[in-house]
């Protein structure tokens, strides 16, 4: 009788254990944070991105993903925490356009293929020139031929040392024209100043611009996109205005630091791109200018490869210097 009060003793003790070793891992698993450093400030296009993007991810794998906002020196500042962060999957970058451009200036303590471990590209949007909705230039043709009537006079404001200054410099040389860049810290401010009436055009990245062209207060004049953009149907192309084959745009991908297991990284891009996939999220992402562009590992960081060659070529022609 002694020995089966031993036994049942033991057996709920056991039966006790694994019910607390199984809530332990249940709650370690549901208890998971990931933090998104984004290097951009709060309400710009990779900002927008990244708040979707986690409140999606946080819904569908039941973990908290936190967004960290660290702008500064030109995205460096973010950027490089990231690289030094520990690999364990649980800190990522949401890196764009500025994340290679510096890489190509020499500028940032990191390195595009060793430091990090490319995970996906999510979403791309247009690089647009883009002028007032009641200036004289109805299209390019009317800006390129007011540039050459009035050479250094018209000024185009956008980003410095930034893929819009680089689309800037590509039209300038491609439409033979003399024009004057003036930079701000940010397509914001310098839509303001356009709309003000202080500068011809901008080089602006689609998401910024997207309420003024849906008003009429701004207009496009050419996309750097490789094919029209569906909701502005008559913006040519860099091509089709004759400014020759030059295509990008701004991209929003992420990256974890070197040596993230690979698990990890299959893990994340898993979660994310189907984020991007969700039926609710296409709306979301279009309203904002945004539009779905995935690749993911070795792709991704071929791209960026790519890329860093790409932009450093403009950049010694035009003589573009790091801010």
């Amino acid at each position: 009788m002694r020995a089966e009060r031993r036994n049942r003793f033991t057996l709920a003790l056991s039966t006790a254990l694994l019910l607390a070793l199984s809530a332990a891992g249940a709650f370690a698993q549901t208890s998971r944070t990931v933090k998104l450093v984004v290097p951009y400030p709060p309400a710009s296009g990779p900002d927008i991105l990244s708040r979707l993007m986690a409140d999606q991810v946080a819904r569908a794998q039941s973990v908290t993903v936190v967004v960290e906002n660290r702008p500064g020196a030109g995205t460096t500042i973010g950027t490089e925490a990231v690289a030094r962060a520990v690999p364990d999957g649980n800190t990522v970058l949401l890196a764009a356009n500025s994340f290679v451009v510096n890489a190509a200036l020499k500028k940032g303590n990191y390195d595009v293929s060793t430091s990090f471990e490319p995970i996906c590209q999510l979403a791309s949007t247009p690089i647009l020139i883009v002028t007032r909705g009641d200036s004289p230039y109805l299209g390019v043709e009317d800006f390129i031929t007011a540039a050459r009537a009035k050479p250094g006079e018209l000024s185009v404001a956008g980003s410095p040392a930034s893929s819009l200054q680089i689309a800037y410099e590509v039209f300038k040389r491609a439409a033979n024209v003399d024009l004057t860049f003036v930079p701000f810290g940010g397509t914001g401010p310098a839509n303001n100043n356009l709309m003000g009436g202080h500068v011809a055009a901008v080089s602006a990245d689609y998401p910024t611009t997207v309420p003024h062209l849906r008003s009429g207060t701004l207009r496009a004049l050419v996309t750097a996109a490789a094919k029209r953009i569906e909701p502005l149907p008559t913006v040519p192309t860099f091509a089709e205005a004759g400014l020759g084959k030059y295509e990008d745009e701004i991209f929003y991908g992420l990256m974890a630091p070197a040596r993230t297991p690979p698990d990890m990284v299959k893990q994340l891009s898993s979660w994310f791109t189907d984020a991007m996939n969700a039926a609710e999220t296409k709306p979301k992402l279009a309203n904002q200018g945004l539009f779905a562009s995935i690749r993911c590992g070795s792709d991704f960081g071929a791209h960026l490869r790519a890329l860093v060659d790409n932009y450093g070529r403009v950049i010694r022609e035009a003589n573009i210097k790091a801010e």
